[in-house]
């Protein structure tokens, strides 16, 4: 072996082993995670596709949106360098690929599954040919550039602390087995590549207030923040990192010159490399950042949240920067996000110990602390800029915040080091490569891969032990077998098992969607299940004849539901193009309904308080409706609907408020409505007690010309004189809408 890579070898081999490790897990979920099942992969391969086929760079349009959605509105040198990667292989048989699932819960773990986003089929399977051969050749080109961020942190630690080899091997560790991380490296994602590059631009910063200025230097900060600029916008944030640095220098040689020079060469070199982006966006949306139009593509937030409601979502937060796999749909095992969550507590109470020990004792010089400022300063504009654009739009997810990630590694590993002498520092490093490895080993197989297996079919032994018979002939097509309850009580705010046994009659081209409704009084679908057999697995064109499946679906009873009272569980197909239903047939092969219903279920709960239907929606912690009763659940034209409404004050209000009350229909057409402040003007919100329960009746009169049909009873509250709704908060504070639904009403014509 040659001497220079023997000395690499005893100088570093703990990075190179990180590193491999790194490199083999990464390709292991690239593998293991079906294609376009990765974060928003169905919209960043499309971008990489078109650059591929020549198309050049798309002109974002929100009424006429490409396939790559909003991620056309993004940088392109990702985009760019996929294509270059990729561009040898014939993906003409994308759109055959990128088989959407239209069920799919995105972003909503659910208990019975429906979390794929596309349709898996064997044009998927090893070897890849096609598009599947050429998005994994990109998902390996990001498997490399997460590379580079795990060697971005190391180098970052070592300029920090150079006599701290345990706190550099650590750091990249904690980087390169963090789940989310290894997830999303092995995908087509253009964060994989600022990612990289913020690493390496937060290093050389280091580097620079450790070994000083130079023209060279500054010109090559300026052409790692110009990449990163063309990378996402969020390498932006490097701009004013990199102020800070050039701030920090001259200071330290309370030189002018340092500070006038390094910001002309930073910015000339980063706006050279960069700029015309930003020019583009200007010309074409009339913003540099091209904001305007993402958010109008993928949809503002409303209502916007209060940063106290944000402070609400901090769970969610957390999860999705350890493991918050699929389209934020599948997370990880609970005791991963303990674990992770315990070493970060760790860290930073560690990092906040030391800083205050060296600030009593003084023994840092100026250069420590203007490292620790760079390392520190990092992670808070990443997250300050999140925080501005998560109120734009719902982008509360702490994968976001992996630009800072090398420095968010370095500063826990820093502080976990610090709480031990010296010489036992090997001791939490070597814990948190233990259980990080272990936990970024172990997700793929049991977290990842079992969530997207298809369905088993069922033989014939066990389709014999189906308790309940229903044998169901849908036109010939499907037959619904039977079912199982695991109960036929319920209580509202808990959820309700169904097992269905499905069997093809026929070869299908057509691909049948299933719904699942539990009705109560009047017909009132009181929760639904829409998905595609096999939990969105396995649509019914893919079905041979004979092939039977088990369904296990689980309907999320809402809080807000009538009791006592009884139910129902109705179940068919129909053709999501045009929603018409596939005919239950007779024996005599008659079509004598769209539908099968069967079991009959109760629904209760106890009252509490003496106040009927007690729920609790908290409405901005300044109230909450804590029951409800309504005197029927059908009305004619001219009829009136009686809605008693119990809220509870939860804190002291100034303002009065107002109280909506509508029956609302399709285009936000009101049919019913009554507006007032509680109790009609008698109790207005001001004069409310803490802790007090205020009974509110409202009597709603359907309006002449309503249209027969079942509508949403809404209610909530306002402040008069802005029009300004109080919003609906969920656990732990998070906003989930400015209203409250309380189940649907029926409008019948005479």
């Amino acid at each position: 072996m040659p001497a220079f890579m023997t000395d690499l070898w005893r100088q570093h081999k703990g990075i190179i082993v990180i590193l491999f490790l790194y490199v083999v897990l990464s390709t292991v979920y690239s593998v293991v995670t079906p294609l376009f099942e990765a974060s928003d992969e169905m919209w960043h391969y499309p971008f990489v596709k078109h650059l591929a086929d020549g198309g050049g760079l798309p002109v974002q349009d929100p009424q006429n949106l490409g396939p790559w959605r909003q991620e056309g509105s993004q940088p392109p040198l990702y985009y760019a360098l996929g294509a270059l990667v990729s561009a040898w292989v014939d993906t003409s048989d994308a759109e055959e690929l990128i088989w959407r699932n239209p069920h799919a819960d995105i972003g909503l773990p659910m208990a019975d599954g429906n979390i794929n986003m596309v349709i898996h089929t064997e044009r998927e399977a090893f070897p890849w040919s096609g598009t599947a051969l050429a998005a994994h050749l990109v998902r390996l080109f990001s498997v490399l550039l997460g590379a580079v961020t795990v060697l971005g942190t190391y180098l970052a630690a070592r300029e920090i602390n150079p006599a701290n080899q345990p706190m550099a091997v650590g750091a990249a560790a904690f980087t390169a087995f963090n789940p989310m991380f290894l997830f999303v490296s092995g995908s087509v994602n253009n964060d994989n590549l600022v990612v990289a590059l913020a690493s390496l631009s937060f290093w050389w910063m280091l580097r620079l207030v450790r070994v000083g200025p130079s023209t060279g230097r500054f010109a090559l900060l300026g052409m790692l923040l110009g990449l990163a600029m063309i990378s996402k916008t969020s390498g932006l944030g490097l701009l004013a990192l990199a102020g800070l640095t050039v701030v920090l220098l001259a200071y330290q040689r309370r030189s002018w010159r340092v500070l006038f020079t390094g910001g002309i060469i930073i910015g000339c070199v980063s706006l050279a490399l960069g700029g015309w982006w930003y020019f583009r966006n200007w010309r074409l949306y009339g913003d540099p950042l091209g904001l305007n139009t993402f958010v109008a593509i993928v949809g503002a937030r409303h209502p916007q949240p209060t940063l106290q409601q944000l402070w609400g979502e901090r769970a969610g937060f957390t999860m999705s920067y350890w493991g918050f796999f699929g389209g934020m749909n599948l997370p990880a095992e609970p005791w991963l996000y303990v674990a992770f969550n315990t070493l970060a507590g760790l860290g930073i109470a560690g990092l906040a110990v030391m800083i205050l020990r060296e600030m009593v004792s003084r023994r840092w010089k100026y250069e420590q602390w203007a490292r620790l400022l760079v390392a520190l300063a990092w992670p808070t504009i990443v997250f300050v800029s999140l925080i501005r654009w998560t109120l734009m739009t719902i982008a509360t997810q702490g994968r976001l915040m992996f630009s800072a990630m090398a420095a968010i590694s370095v500063l826990i590993i820093w502080g976990l080091t610090s709480l031990v002498p010296r010489r036992w520092r090997w001791v939490p490093t070597t814990l948190v490569i233990v259980v990080a490895f272990f936990a970024a080993t172990v997700t793929p197989f049991t977290t990842i891969s079992p969530a997207y297996a298809r369905h088993c079919l069922l033989t014939p032994e066990a389709v014999s032990h189906i308790e309940h018979r229903l044998d169901a002939d849908f036109e010939g097509r499907m037959a619904l077998l039977g079912y199982d309850l695991e109960s036929t009580e319920i209580t509202p705010g808990g959820s309700l098992a169904i097992t269905l046994y499905w069997r093809s009659l026929a070869s299908m081209s057509e691909d049948y969607s299933v719904f699942v409704h539990l009705l109560g009084v009047d017909d009132l679908i009181i929760v639904q299940r829409d998905t595609y057999p096999g939990l969105g697995s396995y649509p019914t064109s893919l079905w041979k004849v004979g092939d039977t499946i088990e369904d296990r679906y689980v309907l999320r009873v809402p809080e807000a539901v009538l009791t006592p009272s009884e139910a129902t569980i109705e179940v068919g197909l129909y053709r999501l193009a045009d929603g018409s239903r596939l005919g239950v047939l007779d024996e005599s092969g008659s079509v004598v309904s769209d539908n099968v219903r069967f079991a009959r279920l109760s629904i209760r709960r106890a009252e509490v308080g003496g106040i009927p239907n007690p729920v609790h929606f908290n409405l901005d912690n300044k109230m909450a409706l804590v029951g409800y009763d309504l005197d029927r659940t059908a009305a004619a034209p001219g009829e009136a609907f009686q809605v008693t409404l119990y809220w509870k004050a939860l804190s002291k209000m100034d303002l009065n408020y107002s109280v909506f009350t509508q029956v609302l229909g399709e285009g936000d057409n009101i049919w019913a409505q009554k507006d007032s402040w509680p109790r009609g003007g008698d109790a207005p919100t001001s004069i409310w007690e803490v802790g007090q329960v205020i009974e509110d009746t409202y009597v709603l009169v359907v309006k002449e010309d309503a249209p027969a049909g079942a509508y949403d009873l809404q209610v909530g509250v306002y402040l008069g004189e802005t029009g300004d709704r109080l919003s609906l908060l969920g656990e732990g504070g998070h906003v989930q809408d400015n209203r409250i639904l309380l189940g649907k009403v029926r409008i019948v014509r005479p």
